[in-house]
Formats: structure tokens, C-alpha cells, sequence
């Protein structure tokens, strides 16, 4: 998920530090705990063995040579290296992160044949409980509707849409979120950045790839939001850096140029592709809101498609035309907008035909004192503050926050007997740390002053001619207009005839699309189906 004038966060910011764990010990030490289970999906049965755990992670640059030495020479009687007589609780030689995952294999899959995918939250510094709990784990979370969860209990049932009936499944915590932890000296900056967070996951899925013995298997990788940002960056490391192709990349709710993100445009002046890109979604939210008159189409995917059509062309026409275009013709648009997103003319010619994610958030509804959610635009609440330009809170993630946050504390403690001791966080708390700044591949010095993996994506596509791309998106994703992602896509700097790898799946959903059954089901028969067919593309290992 994503969030904020930087999309630093897919869920609300954390508004206080969570209560520490009791103190850590300065070396983390790998765990399992290892329970069994079974879901049924499509009226089949499937058995699995679930591991929680942890495996232990260093930055880039880490010595793990010296690291010995150290340890070796930190011995009774002698000070420890590079530390003088009688000083004590000498800190790591470098961070290290602990990061929490579960894992559900199949029971009597043969590992050769059988896909795993790594799945992830963004944020960045989300835990993946929202993936896990939502969207294909064994059990998931029951979100009734558009409207506010009430309060627990909450329903946990078999999960019909888990990906276990085609792939193994390892859910993934990133450092600091979740039962992840990091230690050591300038721990943050040490794995709380966009490369430093890339380079932790690759150690991650390589040391668990030779743990589990599963080298030889199809493998995918699965991120939401900020994930498919890590995901871009990620497969190119594997890929070109550790020589460890994938078979496919599956994407929901994209982001990979922060530069067309549609909540600060303005920050920029002259951008004006951003206005373009989230002209649909608003269209599509203010049909679901009954804002919109009868002289548009009253289906949503005629609706956008339309509109699409009008945002890179008329639209666009009349933005870069600046302060240039005709009073009648700034009238003539006025009208056009208004017909699209159901905003008052006099409110659209105010701000100059530019019209931000928050913006249309508050005004949608403001007549009601509502404000429309982002990350759900079918979702609404009470205006925090009626004269706010902004909204300061999303109704979608206030709606359902609890039920999957308590669910997974629940889950985890009594089925898969981990954590009793410990604290979950569902987000990492990485605001003000985070380092947004990016290499990308084939250069010493960051690009431009706003993140964009794009290139990194293309590298890894045009390294191996065989990825595949699923890109799954909502019409009502505010965070991460379905339309970027797809004008993102059809921009990467490859040859043409790459862009048969990928594909697109759209839903009549949000930002977190699984969070609506009939999309829930959806997702996973597209994603299924991509893995089905990626995978029967490997080679199969011989005959004995």
C-alpha cells in the first residue's frame, strides 16, 4: 500500500512508537516453529506444513569474515576487537535484521515442479498481514461490504481464494515490521531505504531458497503497492546481480514513477501527466458515488475506458496549453471535468483544472461533510474537519485496519504458535527515516529528484527475455491509479516485442482489490492461471 505526498506508507502512519520488545540480544538467531493445517480451494483439499520463523539478514558491505573474527577474538580475558580495556556491551560491527516469515508447503509436492511465491506488503515498512490475511493464505478475514468492520469478534474462515492449490507460499515481513526486528549501529540506514530495503530482500529469498532446498523450483515473486516498487528493484538484483532468473512478477496496485503520483502534482509545475493518469479512477469513484449524470456510460468499464481515451487526449491537450488556453476553452473543459468526476465547475476552474488525489477526496462528498477513502474510494467517513483542503485519514483503512491486524495477532499465537512473547507491528515506523534515493542499474549516482523504478524493471526483462508481468489493478485505487500503472507499463525502455510479456487484470475494487469477495476471487484465478502457465514454461527435470 501506499500513502502520503511521497508514498511512504500504503496505511496510516503509526501516531506513536509501539511498546519495545523485551531487550534483544545484540546477534539475532534464526527460528522455526513448525505447525500443520489444511485449506480447501475449488473443493479441493490441500495439506500443508506451515514454518514461522526467522533467518537473519545483513546489509550490503557486510563482512561476515570479520564478523568471525570478531566473535573469535571477543573471548574472556581478552577486550574484544578495536575496543579498549573495560568497555562494555560493544554493538555489532554492522546491523543485522531478523525478518519474520511464514511459509506453507504443500504436503507430498515434489519441490522440482512445485512453484513457490514470495509474497510482501509495501508501505514502505508495512507488515504483510494484509496479503496473508486477505488475500491467499490458508484463512482470511471476512470484510463485509463497503462500510465500517464492527468491532471484534471478528470472522476468520477458510480461505476458498488461497494459492496453495498452485504454489507454495512464503509471506514475508520487512525489516523492522511485523516480527521483524533490525540491531546494530545506523541500523535504519542500514535497511530502511529503496536499495538497501531491495538488497535485504534478495539476501532473504537466496538464503531461503538454499534452507528449503528450492533452487530448482518455479519462482515467483508478488508485491502490493510500495512491494511492486521493491519488486522492480528486486528482480533486477536477483536477475543481473545474483544470476537467479524468475519466472514471473505478479503486481498489484502498482507504483514505479512517484513522479505521476497524483497526490502532490503540484509540487511540481508543468508535470502534467499525473492529472491525466488519475481522471479514471475519479470517474469510476463518482459513478459509484452517484455523482455522475445519465449522459455518461453507467458501466464502469465502458466509463473508463472513455474517459481514458479523454485524459491523453482533449484533457491533455488543454493542460499544457498552461495559461495560454482561451477563457471558452478553459469553460468548455470546466464542463467536460464536471461530467467525469462529478466536481462542482466553479471548484475545477478554482484550481485551474487540476485536480489532486485529496483534493477530490474531500470535495466529492464535502456537501456531506464526507470524506471519500484513497485507498478504497468506495469507502467514506465523517470529515475530520470540514474546512480541510485534504483529508488527514482514509475511511477505507480506519474500516478494516482492526479486523485483519487483530485477526493475524490471533492466528499466528494460536494456529501457528509463534509470538506470544512478542509485539507485532504493523508498520515498521519508518517515517524520516526511510532513504528514498535510488541507483539505478548501471549507475554510481541517483537519477532525477523523484523515484522511478522503471528502468530497473525494463533491465530485468530485457536480462531475461522470458519474465513475465501480471499487473492486477482496481478502478477505485486513489493511492495507485489503475491508469499510472498501465501507462507506466507501456513506457519502459525495451524493445516493443517484450511488451507481449506482460499482462493486465482490472477489478472492480481498490487498492487492496481481495479485500471484496467477487475481486478476491478474481484475483486468484488470474494469478493462478499466470503461475500455472509460467510455470509449465521451465524445464522439467528428467525422467529417473
Amino acid at each position: 500500500m501506499a500513502q502520503g505526498p511521497v508514498k511512504e506508507a500504503p496505511k496510516p502512519e503509526a501516531k506513536a512508537e509501539p511498546k519495545a520488545d523485551p531487550v534483544l540480544p545484540h546477534h539475532f538467531t534464526p527460528e522455526e516453529k513448525v505447525t500443520t493445517g489444511g485449506v480447501t480451494v475449488g473443493r479441493q483439499r490441500i495439506d500443508y506444513r506451515a514454518v514461522a520463523g526467522t533467518l537473519v539478514v545483513h546489509p550490503k558491505g557486510w563482512d561476515d569474515v570479520s564478523a568471525r573474527l570478531d566473535t573469535e577474538e571477543e573471548k574472556p580475558g581478552k577486550p574484544p576487537s578495536g575496543e579498549k580495556e573495560g568497555e562494555k556491551g560493544k554493538p555489532l560491527s554492522k546491523a543485522e535484521a531478523s525478518v519474520f516469515y511464514v511459509a506453507y508447503f504443500k504436503n507430498g509436492a515434489p519441490t522440482d515442479s512445485r512453484p513457490i511465491t514470495f509474497l510482501y506488503n509495501g508501505g514502505p515498512g508495512s507488515a504483510t498481514v494484509w496479503l496473508h490475511m486477505g488475500a491467499f493464505g490458508p484463512r482470511r478475514v471476512v470484510i463485509p461490504g463497503d462500510k465500517h468492520v464492527p468491532a471484534a469478534p471478528y470472522a476468520l474462515v477458510n480461505n476458498d481464494y488461497s494459492l496453495l492449490d498452485v504454489s507454495d507460499l512464503v509471506f514475508i515481513d520487512a525489516p523492522g515490521a511485523g516480527f521483524s526486528r533490525i540491531t546494530g549501529p545506523e541500523k535504519e540506514k542500514a535497511f530502511w531505504g529503496v536499495d538497501a530495503d531491495a538488497y535485504a530482500f534478495a539476501e532473504f529469498i537466496t538464503q531461503f531458497l538454499g534452507k528449503y532446498g528450492r533452487w530448482n523450483s518455479p519462482k515467483f515473486l508478488f508485491g502490493e503497492s510500495y512491494g511492486t516498487t521493491r519488486s522492480a528493484v528486486l528482480i533486477n538484483q536477483l536477475e543481473t546481480q545474483r544470476l537467479v532468473d524468475f519466472n514471473g512478477v505478479i503486481l498489484l496496485s502498482q507504483i514505479l514513477n512517484f513522479g505521476l503520483d497524483p497526490d502532490t502534482p503540484e509540487a511540481n509545475p508543468g508535470a502534467e501527466v499525473p492529472y491525466e493518469l488519475a481522471l479514471p479512477t475519479y470517474a469510476a469513484t463518482a459513478l459509484y458515488h452517484h455523482k455522475l449524470g445519465s449522459d455518461v456510460p453507467q458501466d464502469v468499464t465502458a466509463l473508463v475506458a472513455e474517459v481514458e481515451h479523454f485524459a491523453l487526449t482533449e484533457y491533455a491537450v488543454a493542460l499544457q496549453q498552461g495559461s495560454t488556453l482561451s477563457n471558452a476553452d478553459r469553460d468548455a473543459m470546466a464542463a467536460k471535468l464536471h461530467k467525469y468526476t462529478g466536481l462542482p465547475v466553479d471548484y475545477i476552474k478554482k484550481a485551474r483544472l487540476r485536480i489532486t488525489g485529496g483534493e477530490f477526496e474531500k470535495e466529492l462528498q464535502d456537501g456531506q461533510d464526507t470524506t471519500t477513502g484513497r485507498i478504497d474510494t468506495r469507502f467514506a467517513g465523517p470529515a475530520m474537519d470540514a474546512l480541510e483542503k485534504n483529508p488527514d485519514y482514509d475511511p477505507f483503512i480506519a474500516s478494516i485496519g482492526s479486523a485483519y491486524v487483530s485477526a493475524f495477532n490471533d492466528y499466528v499465537r494460536k494456529e501457528l504458535k509463534f509470538g506470544d512473547d512478542r509485539t507485532f507491528r504493523a508498520f515498521a515506523g519508518v517515517d524520516g527515516h526511510w532513504d528514498m534515493t535510488h541507483h539505478p542499474p548501471g549507475n554510481n549516482q541517483p537519477w532525477g529528484s523523484s523515484l522511478n523504478v522503471m528502468i530497473d524493471l525494463a533491465t530485468a526483462m530485457k536480462y531475461n527475455p522470458n519474465l513475465r508481468v501480471q499487473l492486477d489493478a482496481g478502478y477505485f485505487d486513489l493511492a495507485t491509479p489503475f491508469f499510472q500503472g498501465v501507462y507506466e507499463m507501456q513506457h519502459l525502455p525495451m524493445p516493443d516485442d517484450l511488451q507481449a510479456n506482460i499482462e493486465y487484470k482490472f477489478y472492480q475494487s481498490g487498492h487492496m482489490v481481495y479485500a471484496q469477495e467477487s475481486s478476491a476471487r478474481a484475483l486468484h484465478d488470474n494469478v493462478a492461471d499466470f503461475i500455472r502457465r509460467t510455470s509449465a514454461t521451465a524445464t522439467p527435470p528428467p525422467r529417473r
